[in-house]
């Protein structure tokens, strides 16, 4: 059901609960020992990092599944991939139409970040942004710090009258022109 059957694309594999990193790790055995490397070009679970607090007051970083039980595979869809792939202990089958996967579109693959997006970004620490999706989407804030390599900014908001400053991805964020409406103040 793939459009093109010569360049990779991303699917979505369902798999029992609890199972997603055994998936991931036997695909990645099953691309080795098979040889498999130019159909299967990449595996991976959505992620991200957390902070719990413990009984004990300590905090901790957790990283937490975006989505339990999906696994994301890039390949070149085939018949025998097909089976490979369905066959592996732990999978359920593709999401898709009776089992048969269907290719993510462009934008469900940078909303889930599978791959690596290089915004074309000119922020600079002073800079004014408008923070437009994630927890803090509709916030106005400053650039305090820039990190390219990890296409991330430290940005100095105010929430509940607060100076509070919180890391936001380049792409969850647009640069304000000078005439934009002026940031709130500390309250004091």
């Amino acid at each position: 059901m793939a459009t093109d059957d010569t360049q990779p694309q991303w699917y979505i594999l369902h798999t029992y609960s609890g199972y997603e990193s055994m998936v991931k790790d036997s695909l990645l055995r099953l691309i080795e020992n098979n040889n498999l490397g130019d159909s299967i070009v990449d595996v991976k679970i959505p992620t991200e990092q957390t902070i719990e607090e413990k009984a004990n007051g300590k905090k901790k970083v957790v990283e937490r599944k975006l989505l339990p039980c999906y696994v994301f595979i890039k390949m070149i869809y085939s018949n025998q991939i097909w089976y490979l792939v369905t066959n592996t202990r732990g999978v359920t089958g593709f999401v898709g139409p009776q089992g048969r996967p269907i290719p993510m579109k462009e934008e469900e693959i940078r909303k889930m970040r599978l791959e690596d997006y290089v915004a074309d970004a000119d922020f600079k620490a002073g800079d004014r942004v408008s923070i437009d999706n994630g927890p803090l989407e509709g916030f106005l804030g400053t650039i305090a710090q820039v990190n390219d390599e990890q296409q991330r900014a430290k940005v100095e908001i105010v929430m509940f009258g607060r100076k509070q400053e919180v890391e936001v991805e380049y792409i969850q964020m647009t640069k304000l022109s000078d005439t934009a409406v002026e940031i709130p103040a500390e309250e004091e």
